[in-house]
């Protein structure tokens, strides 16, 4: 039997050694012995980063809903696959067995079919965290159409960018969401991007809200109807192994946002093996990622990886404030979640609020912590250490991206040591390198660098859809033969890596990549605004929160400066969404320039974070001037 679930820390060595010595010979016994196939793999791994190019498993053929749903239904048919908790606490939770499941995607797979979509198409899912979501993903996996998630949080215009980028035929969407006490009108969302997508064929509406919503005859259709007119069985469409699964947009440092690709087998492989080992998952565990199915820890760790193992996934549709703050210890409470996984984010905002929202709750089910999205803090690790895991339950601070397509640094609970602050050792199979400036690697410990994996992984991403040049300039042009995370990293005394953060112009705001250029290009369309440069600084919840810097032109000089600062979080709401505005603004004379015209953010950000007394040498800008009166005035 292949090392599927590592137990101690002397098997994980012994592992981890067998997986970089021979990584063909060992992922091909993990493939081999714990999926499904229809066809075996011709050869295991090709790969040349200067193109460039990975495949695994070429020449498989395979589908993952296969792997997913109806591989369990002999033994977990009447297992609950999906438990779906909703908004409002009062609403009953569903239970969706793998049988259920299995029905139900292949009834919205018919719909697909018979809205004519095929292999190879693309679907824009703008959907909330209801069952809906997951059954479509699937749907689209089954017949083999490429689906494109859009977070449910995005603006009209973020989502036509994403729906225009990957050409897709069909959205699917719900009359509207509840988010807390709100609810969210997201028909109107989509009526208003899709006047700019003229290749959009067909909208499915699920009913979830229940509101008027106004219907485009000829392209909009009611979605339930379909699936209960639909044959309840779809064959499973064959794919080969590197035939695309998905399109997931992250936001670039520069322009728009970039199409990650991920393939079906490789993705399968990885997300299934990480799952299993960081969650350290058992046949009756019930696991509950908080996170949303439109990033890819939603694809990874709430559909795809759990769904291969045959564990029981929950999907959350509320927030961790609503209707007060125990919500998430509630749910803990009431189905025995054993294994949690959620951002910082969370954990800051719910540690600030009284102890008394946690400890009327029964978490003894707990067994493992997760957290995900970017660096935990040490108080946030210490508070969710003491008061959600008792002290019992280790935290597995876990380093990865959209990119990446699985975990790629995480302790393995009960296995590896935690240190708080620290992801700690690489996944199974994965090599870090730190880098420095000069493009060197940097061997021994206690050093620090640039974070760059030297060997392909199977759940890495292609390409970008539709620009591979851009994919290899990206992530392989900085380091030679490498791909870069775009992550600095430390690594200590024992080995253990810590992220240290960015090195680009991505902040990281709530979990969520922010690229500054889009802001900064939403910015410069107001009329008043000259030019604007947006840094992050420390925030004690979001982790960063956003600081803008912006010149207005004459005819804004006169303007009302807070009426001003809403015009401009409004048009970046419309444009971005909401989690793109910004918290501070400061209007400026103008931008510290290097004589070439390149703002200096290195000064705004530490005028941002209050650090405004180590600036370094400024006597060599463009204008040194500007940086005193810039700090004098800093909020």
């Amino acid at each position: 039997m292949s090392n599927y679930h590592i137990k101690h820390l002397e098997e994980y060595y012994q592992v981890y050694r067998k997986s970089v010595r021979d990584p063909e010979a060992f992922w091909e016994e993990i493939a081999e012995e714990h999926f499904v196939w229809r066809k075996k793999w011709d050869k295991v791994l090709s790969w040349d980063f200067k193109k460039p190019e990975v495949k695994w498993f070429e020449g498989a053929r395979l589908n993952i809903t296969e792997n997913c749903l109806d591989r369990h239904l002999p033994t977990r048919g009447t297992k609950t696959a999906i438990l779906f908790e909703p908004n409002d606490p009062s609403e009953e939770a569903q239970h969706i067995t793998y049988r259920q499941l299995h029905e139900k995607v292949c009834r919205m797979a018919n719909v697909l079919k018979d809205q004519g979509i095929g292999k190879g198409d693309r679907v824009c899912v703008y959907l909330p965290m209801i069952p809906e979501l997951a059954i479509t993903v699937l749907a689209c996996a089954r017949i083999g159409a490429i689906h494109s998630v859009v977070f449910a949080g995005f603006s009209s215009n973020a989502l036509s960018t994403r729906i225009n980028d990957s050409d897709c035929k069909l959205v699917v969407t719900s009359d509207g969401s509840y988010r807390g006490s709100k609810t969210i009108d997201l028909k109107g969302i989509v009526d208003s991007a899709l006047k700019d997508c003229p290749g959009v064929k067909t909208v499915l509406v699920a009913k979830r809200i229940g509101s008027e919503v106004s219907m485009k005859s000829g392209r909009d259709l009611w979605l339930e109807p379909l699936v209960e007119d639909a044959y309840a069985d779809c064959n499973a469409e064959l794919m080969e192994a590197e035939d695309p699964l998905f399109i997931l947009y992250t936001s670039g440092s520069t322009g728009k946002p970039k199409g990650m690709v991920h393939s079906c087998a490789g993705y399968m492989v990885y997300s299934a093996y990480t799952f299993k080992n960081i969650f350290q998952y058992k046949e009756d565990d019930i696991y509950w990622c908080t996170a949303d199915i439109g990033w890819i820890t939603g694809h990874s760790y709430i559909v795809y990886g759990p769904l291969a193992n045959g564990a029981t996934t929950v999907m959350f549709e509320g927030v961790p404030s609503y209707p007060d703050f125990g919500r998430f210890w509630e749910v803990v409470q009431k189905h025995k979640i054993n294994q949690f996984y959620t951002a910082p984010t969370a954990i800051r905002a719910l540690a600030k609020e009284s102890l008394d929202f946690v400890e009327k709750y029964d978490l003894s089910s707990l067994k493992v912590l997760g957290s995900v999205g970017e660096p935990i803090n040490e108080e946030a690790w210490h508070w969710y250490n003491n008061n959600i895991g008792k002290g019992k339950s280790p935290i597995v601070d876990t380093w990865w991206q959209t990119e990446t397509g699985g975990i790629m640094i995480s302790p393995i609970p009960y296995v590896t040591p935690t240190t708080p602050t620290y992801a700690t050792l690489p996944f199974i199979g994965i090599q870090p390198a730190l880098m420095d400036e000069e493009g060197k690697e940097i061997k021994g410990n206690q050093v620090d660098g640039r974070l760059c994996i030297k060997f392909p992984w199977p759940s890495m991403a292609r390409t970008i859809w539709g620009d591979h040049d851009r994919y290899r300039d990206t992530y392989f042009s900085a380091y030679e033969n490498k791909y870069f995370t775009g992550d600095g990293a430390l690594r200590d005394a024992v080995g253990y890596y810590r992220i240290t953060g960015r090195v680009d112009d991505v902040i990281i705001v709530s979990g969520h990549n922010l690229g500054t250029a889009p802001i900064e290009d939403s910015i410069n369309e107001h009329p008043a605004v000259a030019e604007s440069a947006i840094v992050g600084f420390p925030h004690d919840v979001k982790g960063n929160a956003l600081y803008g810097f912006i010149i207005l032109k004459e005819t804004g000089e006169s303007r009302d400066r807070d009426n001003l600062r809403k015009e401009v979080n409004q048009q970046i709401t419309e444009q971005i969404g909401p989690i793109a505005k910004l918290d501070k603004i400061q209007f400026v004379p103008g931008l510290p320039k290097t004589r070439s015209g390149k703002i200096m953010r290195r000064i705004l950000r530490k005028i941002a974070g209050k650090d405004a007394e180590n600036l370094g040498d400024i006597s060599t800008l463009l204008n040194p001037e500007v940086v005193k009166e810039i700090k004098d005035n800093a909020l």
